[in-house]
């Protein structure tokens, strides 16, 4: 892959952000990119989003111009990586050196895992140079500004926006949900919490086709910070929709790099070196009046599964499984199912599992390579938003314990875990620390924190 990397790069020395348009429809604005592939290929994503105000023109708000500006900052990064072009020019609006340098750290963090996964060795300095082609423009005051109350809260039809929701159930007067493209399970789920069609906000992304054509023909592809595209975006809909906070479900296991002693990690944009980053961007270059923050931060994976498993009537509906989300069904056979099933294994019965899932994955002999990786057993963990080893180790131990004391036979995948020396670390180490676990580096702000830790420590 490198050879075609160093290739693409010199058939396409320059990508460019040569603009962006905002059409006003009164209950809907619909924005359109223009990006150049050099002078021949060009590419012109569009986004739709809803809006409160009907009677406000936002093609004429400075604040929200910033916003849109910033989303096609993060949207160029799934075009630019087909060819990697050495050289980012950047026309559609001003950033200074500083900004310069936060997108050029996030855009090589954000695609650790493209390059790992395409062979391709480069670093920092040398990936992109990002070239600066507008003026600075003269900032005007915002008029449009309204009183902001509730929260947006960005829904993925996994346990983890489910966990969310009820955990602001108590406030949940004024929230709204919001999604990217409309995904049944998701809708499922927030009506499950509670919440009406008009209280759900889904914004329409769409590719631009040239791009999968490229892909086809051979052009470089791979995983994208796609949770970057929601921080910008959500708090671009929570600014439409006069929404005080934007609450992520992004746990403290995201901070764990995918491949051992690397900074390489699948969940980067939901770590919280990026929200830290993407918090302190915002206030300084953006200053919408919107706080981005995620809820489950301070919580390990299986604090979050004991709470899930609470609220059964979520059981037939939600899906974390990336390979079967267009047909809402669990795949069985990848990672996320597999360490999903695992992590909730010590809280939900084995045949409620097996009927949730569709299949009891752990008599799956076939999934011992990828049960391996989870584990720890291999130094490259799945690329897939999965937990960490840890905790997964703790949840299987804490299942063995329950099983064997209620005198049922083992599943064949935990009966493999038993003969590994894994098993003789976990056993016997205490499983309550991760229940009264509270991690302090989060941006949680304090008026929820009471009610947190209420609802999810163990005291």
């Amino acid at each position: 892959m490198q050879e075609k990397f160093e290739m693409l790069r010199k058939r396409h020395p320059a990508f460019s952000f040569e603009g962006f348009y905002i059409e006003d429809y009164g209950d809907r604005l619909q924005i359109s990119y223009s990006f150049f592939l050099g002078d021949e290929i060009s590419f012109r994503p569009r986004w739709e989003f809803a809006k409160k105000h009907k009677d406000i023109d936002y093609s004429k708000d400075e604040l929200f111009c910033r916003l849109v500006f910033n989303l096609g900052l993060v949207e160029l990064i799934s075009y630019w990586k087909c060819a990697c072009s050495p050289l980012v020019q950047i026309k559609a609006g001003y950033i200074d050196d500083e900004q310069v340098s936060w997108w050029k750290r996030q855009y090589f963090l954000g695609l650790g895992e493209f390059f790992h996964v395409n062979r391709i060795n480069t670093n920092m300095h040398e990936f992109m140079n990002i070239e600066v082609m507008a003026e600075p423009g003269e900032s005007s005051l915002n008029t449009t500004q309204f009183k902001k109350t509730g929260c947006l809260i960005p829904i993925g039809g996994g346990k983890d926006s489910v966990v969310t929701m009820e955990l602001l159930g108590g406030r949940k007067e004024g929230n709204l949900c919001y999604m990217i493209n409309s995904r049944e399970i998701s809708i499922k789920c927030a009506r499950l919490a509670g919440f009406s069609d008009d209280e759900i906000i889904i914004a329409k992304r769409s590719l631009d086709q040239t791009l999968l054509s490229l892909n086809k023909k051979g052009y470089l592809n791979g995983h994208t910070p796609f949770s970057a595209i929601v921080a910008f975006s959500s708090v671009l809909t929570a600014y439409l929709f006069d929404k005080e906070y934007v609450v992520l479900s992004n746990e403290a296991s995201a901070n764990e790099s995918t491949v051992e002693g690397t900074q390489i990690n699948h969940q980067y944009s939901k770590s919280y070196q990026f929200e830290q980053d993407f918090i302190n961007y915002e206030r300084s270059y953006i200053n919408s009046g919107v706080h981005y923050f995620s809820l489950l931060r301070p919580f390990s994976e299986l604090q979050i599964a004991r709470y899930f498993a609470r609220h059964d009537k979520y059981f037939k509906v939600f899906k974390s499984c990336n390979v079967g989300s267009k047909s809402d069904i669990w795949c069985c056979a990848c990672p996320k199912c597999l360490f999903v099933f695992g992590i909730m294994s010590p809280f939900i019965e084995l045949n409620t599992l097996a009927e949730i899932f569709g299949s009891n994955m752990l008599e799956d002999e076939r999934l011992i390579p990828i049960f391996d990786k989870l584990i720890g057993e291999e130094p490259e963990k799945p690329f897939e938003c999965v937990g960490t080893r840890d905790e997964l180790n703790t949840a299987i131990c804490m299942a063995i314990k329950k099983w064997e004391k209620e005198g049922l036979r083992l599943p064949l995948l935990y009966r493999y875990y038993k003969s590994k020396s894994l098993y003789l670390t976990y056993k016997d180490k205490d499983s309550e620390q991760y229940f009264k676990y509270y991690n302090e580096e989060n941006s949680v702000p304090a008026v929820f924190v009471r009610e947190l830790k209420n609802q999810m420590l163990d005291e």
